[in-house]
């Protein structure tokens, strides 16, 4: 049997705080809600993507979690945005690569949790 590996189901995000940090995805970042699990866990809608806060299981567990870079159009309007929400970027979207057919813009900030989050734009 071959196995093919093509699709992200979910993403486990660890939170401290399950009501901050739902408030955050929900609020902040406008995250559609899917369903919450109180008091240890949330789930969201992320462009098919199913992403769930939740509680550290035990220590193994409890560290961030991975980058997650969230594709926008318009990487400066939606930085400005989510500063005007209150988010702390940890400097200007910036220039990262330039590809023959376009240019790989990033920012960079955290969440409630600690946890690094992205923005990032292919620039045609």
């Amino acid at each position: 049997m071959t196995i093919i590996l093509q699709q992200i189901a979910q993403i486990a995000i660890n939170a401290k705080d399950i009501a901050r940090a739902t408030a955050f995805y929900r609020d902040v970042l406008s995250l559609p809600l899917l369903f919450q699990v109180p008091p240890k866990m949330a789930f969201f809608s992320c462009g098919g993507i199913r992403l769930m806060l939740s509680l550290p299981e035990n220590a193994s567990y409890d560290h961030p979690g991975s980058i997650l870079y969230y594709k926008v159009s318009d990487i400066e309007g939606t930085a400005a945005a989510l500063e005007s929400r209150g988010v702390v970027f940890d400097g200007e979207p910036h220039l990262v690569a330039k590809m023959p057919d376009h240019e790989l813009w990033m920012g960079f900030f955290k969440d409630t949790e600690g946890n690094v989050l992205a923005l990032m734009e292919e620039k045609r």
